[in-house]
């Protein structure tokens, strides 16, 4: 178990106690509350969840254009879903009992116990708009990525068919030229050399 990151008030050193699962520190030092046992509790649920997928997750033959352009379609999912449920809150809910618009104010907080219970409301765009902006962001994000990814691999194809056709040119010449066998022999030194040369001024 992981020792407790707390550092003691008495030696000045770490504390020497385990944390418990899943938290840094020990019951002692700010993990004996119900909220650190609940988040320690969920820290250790996502860690099985993520074991679990590389585990049982199996390797997909996909190149990296296609997993963007996959990724575009999920992201516009996304963005058309949320975007209904930000018209709902437009358009259906648009104000609450107090008269509030809701896309803009609702409830961000409520305690039933302790001095401070009670129901808390706050200016503060709704959880709907805010993920709608993030997955907008992402969209753009994810659709300019596929773009230059999409441009990049035409030029690399374009590369590769110009490199294939000056091989054939190249092969075509050296056997009209019909060189003596020690011309052929200079012929792997030559040519590379000089197509260096020209990809260089190229450059």
């Amino acid at each position: 178990m992981a020792r407790c990151a707390a550092m003691s008030k008495q030696s000045g050193e770490q504390c020497k106690r385990a944390a418990i699962v899943g938290g840094v520190t020990c019951s002692i030092h700010g993990s004996g509350t119900k909220a650190a046992r609940a988040a320690a509790a969920r820290r250790v649920e996502e860690a099985k969840a993520a074991e679990v997928v590389r585990t049982l997750g199996l390797p997909v033959d996909i190149t990296p254009t296609d997993a963007l352009l996959e990724e575009v379609r999920w992201t516009a999912g996304h963005v058309q879903w949320l975007r209904a449920k930000v018209q709902e809150l437009d358009e259906s809910q648009r104000d609450g009992d107090d008269g509030e618009h809701q896309l803009v104010w609702g409830t961000t907080k409520v305690k039933t116990g302790g001095d401070d219970f009670g129901t808390t409301q706050e200016a503060k765009p709704s959880i709907w708009y805010v993920l709608y902006e993030a997955e907008r962001k992402h969209l753009v994000a994810v659709c300019s990525a596929a773009l230059k990814a999409g441009v990049e691999e035409r030029k690399v194809r374009l590369a590769e068919q110009q490199g294939d056709l000056v091989a054939l040119v190249i092969r075509r010449i050296l056997d009209a030229l019909d060189l003596t066998p020690e011309q052929q022999a200079l012929v792997p030194q030559v040519v590379p050399a000089q197509l260096r040369l020209i990809a260089g001024g190229a450059a």
